[in-house]
């Protein structure tokens, strides 16, 4: 496709034995002129990243020198790495999680980075052991995967001495934190992070410093608030939507203004995520905007339903989400993964949630599957689900 555009394509060559990161760019004809040469400045696009598209198509993000710049100084000074640090990374290299999350942030801070092929659950334990690394950055439903064959590799695991946990993308159920700290014997860090943020918004801290189950943390970065649909700041313990602002936020996305009327309100940042700040100042995610179930008027927030699932002893893995309901608008559902040689009844969980939340949260429907449809990232995609599993046509 380059060729045929007349675009100039190099070759990128590697010497044997040579150090990591050594290339020569070799182009088979004359190369055309850069745009405009010499160093790249803070100003200058850096990255153009697509959205995960959880909840919409994905958008065109443009992001500066500066923004990275910004972003990896943060999540560096948010988990204090240093020389002696090393990430073992399996986040994917496309996704700014991976990109800054592990790579970015471990070379500003003079560290090292262990990179696999890609995640393997089968091999995620052998990686380990060669790697020697310190620290591992991944997205919840990676480190669920990991857990399921934890349990042979217990001692090894606590043998290798990682200083940290990083959970980041999508949110972690508090059960899974538990089980993580247990197996690896470290503290599990779970942060915020978005592409339009160049990543990370919000982190726990780091022993001495408080972690608290289901939130995602203080601000470790931008400027963090919430807002009503009017645009006004809501106080402490209101839930809005979350806005940013700061050195690490996107200056827009690319050729869609009206994306970007949307998305910025008063010099803020709209992430299109629903949460609120309790009174120590941690930020509590109760959704994306897009994802909540309105039943009948009632608003439900499918992570509220996940956590109350996940506490259930025979759930390994679940996800929340709507089915079209054609008096009530939408109902719940659950699609939910049983963990290994348990048996449990539909109506066992659908009791089990209603002893924990009120009537109009239990879900009406729960679907066993033995994998739950992901994204290209390894995120849980809740929109389309009740599609992708026959039920969109539900009015029960």
């Amino acid at each position: 496709m380059a060729e045929r555009l007349g675009i100039a394509v190099g070759t990128l060559e590697t010497q044997a034995g040579a150090p990591a990161g050594r290339f020569r760019l070799a182009f088979g004809g004359p190369a055309r002129p850069v745009a405009a040469g010499g160093p790249a400045a803070p100003g200058d696009t850096a990255l153009m990243l697509h959205t995960s598209g959880t909840t919409a198509r994905p958008k065109l993000v443009a992001l500066t020198q500066a923004n990275l710049a910004a972003s990896a100084t943060q999540i560096g000074a948010a988990l204090a790495l240093g020389p002696q640090d090393r990430c073992f990374n399996i986040m994917p290299l496309f996704h700014i999680h991976g990109l800054i999350g592990a790579v970015a942030s471990s070379l500003a801070a003079g560290a090292s980075i262990f990179a696999t092929p890609g995640f393997n659950a089968l091999k995620f334990f052998g990686w380990l052991e060669e790697s020697q690394a310190t620290w591992i950055t991944a997205v919840p439903t990676m480190y669920q995967a990991i857990l399921a064959r934890g349990e042979r590799h217990r001692a090894a695991m606590r043998r290798h001495g990682l200083r940290l946990l990083r959970s980041s993308s999508s949110s972690l159920p508090p059960a899974v934190m538990r089980e993580l700290e247990e197996l690896f014997g470290c503290p599990v860090i779970e942060s915020y992070g978005m592409t339009e943020a160049s990543h990370q918004m919000a982190s726990n801290a780091l022993p001495p410093g408080k972690r608290k189950p289901g939130a995602v943390g203080l601000p470790a970065g931008p400027k963090i608030a919430i807002m009503d649909e009017a645009g006004n700041m809501l106080p402490q313990g209101a839930i809005g939507e979350v806005v940013i602002q700061g050195p690490n936020v996107t200056i827009g996305y690319d050729n869609n203004p009206d994306a970007n009327l949307k998305a910025f309100a008063d010099g803020w940042f709209r992430t299109g995520d629903q949460g609120r700040f309790d009174e120590d100042g941690f930020l509590f995610l109760t959704g994306r905007l897009k994802e909540i179930i309105n039943r009948g008027g009632e608003k439900i927030s499918p992570i509220e339903v996940d956590t109350i699932l996940m506490d259930h002893p025979a759930v390994e893995q679940v996800v929340t989400f709507a089915i079209p309901h054609d008096k009530l608008g939408e109902e719940v559902g659950a699609v939910v993964v049983l963990r290994f040689g348990t048996e449990c009844t539909e109506r066992e969980l659908r009791d089990f949630v209603a002893k924990r939340a009120a009537d109009f949260k239990v879900p009406r429907r729960v679907v066993f599957v033995t994998e739950i449809p992901k994204g290209a990232t390894g995120k849980l995609q809740r929109i389309g689900l009740a599609l992708k599993l026959g039920l969109a046509e539900a009015s029960a």
